[in-house]
């Protein structure tokens, strides 16, 4: 039996946590940040926070303990915010087993750098890139934790440690797929919460299902652009951890971003947003991050471009929709 930690014991966290024990064959341990959420998780099997009344395998237990949690795991599952990454990883790596794969489930772009999270993990834990793994798709967590049936993607450089850990989360309700494409999995489950902001501030401004579309689609194609760039693969995007996730993200109103996206177009600063929402937007955090790296590789991107000005200040929300679909008239595949 493998023992796997999951650091993070927020919606995602808990529920990938549940897929774990649901799949059988391993022993999970949960890092919660709160004692009192942790003592929970292990005596009374909910995470009344996140999931409600949701019931959690018995086999699950938590600790507010980075180190308990990490020590003699064969898997560390990573679902923190991606701003705060590294922070952790510093503890992580004192307790770390030498063969151990780390798995990231964070949908972000660290600010300042412009990392990726898998290369966030490679520089602070001196792994190789066949050690990190990383699960993106369309994974709403409250309806994963309700078992409804969903596919995701594990990518791992090394073909076979996907494998591995599609093994260990393949459960009834959830179906892995495996890809070597780390680089555009990530990209795509980044820059869709940018994506669904867009689309959120639409809802908001209250344009139609065309305006919708439109954005979707050529955020799609922008995020295509990004990913290639830096070795993406076409057919990645077009699938469960690009197309799919973008969709899901977009068109839920489960979806954080899609609903912190909503209340921006409404007319509330990013900061009422903040302290409106129980939960980190992520695409509200890492913005700034790729649109700099957009700029960096010299790639278009002017829905993130609008949804960043609105973030900053520079662009009022009312004033959106032209800029949502600014770019010079050419052929559509470009």
């Amino acid at each position: 039996m493998s023992r796997v930690a999951v650091l993070g014991a927020g919606s995602w966290g808990t529920t990938f946590a549940k897929i774990l024990a649901d799949a059988g064959g391993s022993q999970v341990v949960l890092w919660a940040r709160r004692a009192e959420l942790a003592e929970e998780i292990s005596t009374s099997h909910t995470n009344t926070s996140y999931l409600g009344q949701i019931r959690l395998a018995q086999t699950i237990t938590a600790t507010t303990s980075i180190a308990e949690a990490v020590s003699g795991s064969d898997v560390v599952v990573l679902a923190v915010p991606a701003q705060s990454l590294r922070s952790h990883l510093a503890e992580v790596r004192a307790s770390l087993s030498e063969d151990a794969i780390v798995v990231s489930l964070i949908k972000g772009l660290e600010r300042g750098t412009n990392h990726r999270m898998s290369e966030v993990i490679a520089a602070e834990l001196d792994l190789h890139p066949r050690q990190i793994a990383v699960v993106s798709g369309p994974n709403l967590a409250m309806e994963i934790a309700r078992e409804e049936p969903t596919a995701s993607v594990v990518a791992c450089q090394d073909h076979e440690v996907a494998e591995r850990v599609a093994a260990l989360c393949s459960s009834p309700y959830f179906r892995p797929y495996t890809n070597t494409d780390v680089a555009g999995v990530e990209i795509a489950g980044i820059v869709k919460n940018v994506i669904a902001l867009a689309v959120g501030i639409c809802d908001g401004q209250q344009l139609g299902d065309n305006s919708k579309a439109s954005v979707i689609t050529r955020g799609l194609a922008e995020t295509t652009r990004l990913a290639a760039v830096l070795g993406g693969k076409l057919e990645t995007l077009s699938g469960l951890a690009g197309l799919g996730d973008l969709v899901a993200t977009c068109a839920s109103p489960l979806s954080r971003n899609r609903s912190a996206g909503r209340l921006l177009g409404e007319g509330l600063t990013p900061e009422e947003v903040t302290a409106q929402l129980t939960q980190t937007a992520e695409g509200m955090k890492s913005g700034s991050a790729v649109l700099a790296l957009g700029r960096s590789l010299g790639v278009e991107m002017p829905i993130t471009e609008a949804v960043c000005a609105v973030l900053d200040g520079t662009l009022d929300v009312e004033n959106i929709a032209s800029l949502l679909l600014a770019r010079n008239l050419k052929a559509e595949g470009t």
